[in-house]
């Protein structure tokens, strides 16, 4: 599906001219209004401030501040300033426990390098047709680390409002599971369509 982004200010900050050129003239492409360009982390930051972006794109690795810590920056500041910024994290570098712990410092999504005009614009469609709820917790700040959540949740209640009660929204289902030739019942509560 294709979208009107003429009214979007995107941010990029990317130590690599040639990728922050690239960048650009993808999203220019696409439709995108305003694009801002920084060399370094503590110049996106400062361009974050002035220009208040709908997007962050970021890369992981840069010298004075990588982009791990300018989400946390981002995330941290001033609510006039949006710490709610989607923010995407580019990188060479795409192992499993790379991707957990960008997901763990509050980045939106996840954009590994080499790709194509078609995987940024995924990420963008993403963004925009599934926006995640933020979680504020003792030590994370950021976009519902959760991808899905499944269709029914049978364990505990735990949260200080569940009052140790099940939900009174939640729908009660029994469900007949056939294993090893034997019938177990199983409580599952459904989640109501929000």
């Amino acid at each position: 599906m294709a979208y009107n982004l003429k009214t979007v200010c995107i941010l990029i900050a990317d130590d690599n001219v040639l990728m922050l050129e690239l960048l650009k003239n993808m999203l220019l492409l696409f439709g995108v209004g305003e694009v801002v360009t920084s060399k370094s982390g503590t110049e996106a930051y400062e361009k974050y401030v002035v220009y208040k972006p709908d997007l962050v794109i970021t890369d992981w690795i840069m010298e004075d501040l990588d982009g791990l810590e300018l989400a946390k920056k981002i995330r941290e500041s001033d609510r006039k300033l949006n710490p709610f910024v989607p923010i995407i994290l580019m990188t060479g570098f795409s192992e499993k426990r790379r991707v957990l712990t960008a997901r763990d410092s509050g980045i939106t999504e996840f954009l590994a390098k080499p790709f194509s005009a078609e995987d940024l614009y995924k990420r963008l469609v993403q963004i925009i047709e599934n926006p995640r709820q933020f979680v504020k917790a003792d030590r994370f700040f950021g976009p519902d680390r959760r991808r899905t959540l499944g269709k029914f949740y049978g364990g505990p209640f735990r949260r200080d409002a569940d009052d140790g009660k099940e939900n009174p929204n939640a729908v009660k289902r029994k469900i007949e599971k056939v294993k090893d030739d034997k019938e177990i019942e199983l409580d599952m509560v459904e989640r109501p369509d929000e």
